[in-house]
């Protein structure tokens, strides 16, 4: 029986980890020290071991941690205020919000206010429209990796068919609209809990992207012989993380990416990228006041 070669995001990752620090030695040799800012609500196990990796990736190429951590009880108020505090610091080159947040929080009104120069996961309105209309800006970290790891695996994105299973923020969406760019001008085909008959969608494409969080949906049956696969989405069980395709699709693709250490990996280092571009731009940019101002490890 034959398997699928492995995408390893992982190796990708780390070999772009590489050439971001000799960018990063060059901004600082410059007296610019990019920083990335992280707004961490609550104590959930899982937002703080992703926020926990980013900042370990950030030591690795030298960007500074600014680290904002709000106790779950945290008002809207308070949580508009560390906001606002890292829109103001130039020490913070970019920041994220990390998502979900408590459901008291209007999650929407938050993810608004954040700069869109320093929108680090390319998730702000003003920079989806930028994606939209072909203008350059941060680009939405995981459709970003997606397409890198495609590329650096030697699998054809041009006049490719492709089939994206979920419709969500972070990856469906904005995936579809850089996967039809001219730089990559594929055909794209966005599938969602209402699509009839995903199967038949998923047979006709060379490349299939599973984003929907559904554990083991995408069945041998729905891949083409010698189709792409990514496993994007995940479940969290007692038994483990289970993604979004089935294992024994393993039989049937060309190439797939696993749940874990396939896109992953890359969604952090193109936040790292997108940081470490954003501090590039701001070189002909004047500092506030003259300087910088000093790191803060640690808001609260």
């Amino acid at each position: 029986m034959a398997i699928a070669k492995r995408i390893d995001g992982r190796k990708v990752a780390n070999d772009l980890k590489a050439q971001l620090g000799t960018r990063v030695a060059a901004l600082h040799a410059q007296a610019i020290r990019p920083g990335l800012g992280t707004i961490l609500v609550g104590a959930d196990p899982a937002s703080h071991s992703y926020v926990a990796g980013k900042h370990r990736d950030c030591a690795e190429v030298g960007i500074e941690s600014i680290r904002v951590e709000l106790p779950a009880s945290a008002t809207q108020d308070e949580i508009e205020t560390a906001v606002r505090r890292l829109n103001d610091d130039p020490a913070c080159t970019g920041f994220i919000v990390q998502l979900p947040l408590p459901p008291h929080v209007d999650t929407h009104r938050i993810l608004q206010l954040i700069d869109p120069g320093k929108d680090a996961d390319g998730l702000h309105p003003t920079n989806l429209g930028k994606l939209v209309l072909g203008i350059p800006g941060p680009l939405p970290c995981t459709p970003r990796g997606i397409i890198e790891l495609l590329r650096r695996h030697d699998v054809e994105i041009t006049g490719q068919r492709f089939c994206v299973i979920g419709c969500g923020l972070t990856v469906g969406r904005p995936l579809g609209l850089m996967l039809t760019r001219p730089t990559e001008h594929a055909t794209v085909t966005l599938c969602h809990e209402a699509t009839v008959d995903i199967a038949a969608h998923t047979r006709a494409s060379d490349v299939v992207v599973a984003a929907a969080g559904v554990a083991h949906l995408v069945k041998p049956s729905w891949i083409s012989p010698g189709a792409t696969v990514l496993s994007v989405g995940v479940t969290r069980t007692i038994e483990g993380i289970l993604g979004d395709v089935h294992p024994e699709v393993d039989a049937v693709a060309g190439k797939i990416s696993p749940a874990t250490g396939g896109v992953g990996p890359m969604t952090r280092a193109m936040l790292l990228t997108n940081i470490v571009e954003i501090a590039e731009r701001s070189r002909c940019e004047p500092f506030a006041n003259g300087r910088r101002r000093p790191v803060a490890e640690v808001l609260r």
